[in-house]
């Protein structure tokens, strides 16, 4: 395949500039977590009934998949006592209460309960940060029950299992891996701005990459890491099962009757895509076929012209080297 006019290192420049999350940027962000871990932390000092066992920053900040669109971060706060309330609004508001008494400063609009998590907004520098409730009844490997972003239903997860099983692939991979990944979420959020419709989240992306990388996808080159993963799109129908292997057997995962089937590495019961429908599944075939296409017209291209052409189909008008 040729790459005379848009290579490797042109995707990987256009990506530092238009796609990642700047490092300074994310320095900020994760300085802006630690403020917050602190603040709380200090609050808990004086105010033992907050019955708080771990903050953990999770989500793509965590794990070094972010974009540079990112404006808010995740905070995982693990939650335990006979005093947690188990109903989901009670829960949030049970965290919120506790966080506008650890910001005496903030206005009232700036701790908000949301569906599945407390969104703590700083208007200073615009970020939000959602602290996101886990309870916890004591495992050593810190799986606890959060609130699912789906339907608001408690669901088991491991945080530091998450990002552990991400930076396993990313230590096989050094860059390569999260930065395909990276490009992948750029190419579907510009399907998301198109096609109201669309779904593809952040975590079946990661997964989908994983399983390549567990079968032994190269990552170097960007173009044919690209295609390899809208190559799996098209062939697997997006109705392939995907399922790993690191924190639980194979043979402990479940029959599912969802045609998409994206089974968490930390959970077997939990199929990440389960509310996804048919019609989901081929929307993303189709995008990806048309993706796939583009790419193929694009390494063949005899001009740069054309091969932008063919790029801008990928990622949008905006894209030039």
């Amino acid at each position: 395949m040729s790459k005379e006019h848009v290579s490797h290192g042109d995707l990987k420049f256009w990506a530092e500039k238009n796609v990642n999350l700047p490092k300074t940027k994310a320095d900020e962000f994760r300085a802006q977590a630690k403020r917050v871990r602190e603040k709380v932390q200090n609050h808990l000092s004086e105010h033992p009934d907050f019955s708080l066992k771990k903050m953990l920053l999770s989500g793509s900040l965590a794990k070094g998949t972010a974009l540079k669109s990112l404006n808010d971060i995740d905070i995982a706060c693990y939650v335990s006592g006979p005093d947690v309330p188990k109903d989901i609004s009670a829960l949030l508001e049970y965290i919120a209460k506790r966080l506008r008494t650890a910001f005496p400063n903030f206005t009232p609009d700036q701790v908000q309960p949301q569906t599945y998590a407390v969104k703590v907004h700083f208007k200073g520098t615009g970020l939000d940060v959602d602290i996101v409730p886990i309870i916890y009844e004591g495992d050593p490997d810190w799986y606890g029950n959060l609130v699912s972003q789906e339907d608001g239903s408690f669901l088991k997860t491991c945080i530091p299992r998450h990002l552990e099983f991400i930076r396993k692939r990313k230590n096989n991979h050094p860059q390569d891996f999260a930065q395909v990944i990276r490009l992948a979420k750029y190419w579907a959020k510009l399907q998301k701005q198109e096609n109201e419709d669309f779904r593809f989240k952040s975590f079946m992306i990661e997964l989908v990459m994983a399983k390549l990388a567990d079968r032994g996808q190269d990552f170097s080159d960007y173009p044919e890491a690209l295609q390899a993963f809208f190559t799996y799109l098209v062939t697997s129908g997006f109705t392939e099962q995907i399922a790993f292997s690191d924190y639980y057997p194979f043979s402990k995962i479940g029959t599912f009757s969802d045609p998409v089937q994206m089974i968490d590495p930390v959970n077997s019961e939990n199929n990440a895509g389960c509310l996804y429908t048919a019609s989901n599944a081929d929307a993303v075939v189709d995008a990806a076929l048309d993706a796939g296409d583009a790419i193929d017209g694009a390494l063949a291209a005899p001009t740069k012209e054309k091969t932008l052409y063919y790029w801008r189909k990928v990622f949008g008008s905006a894209f030039s080297i």
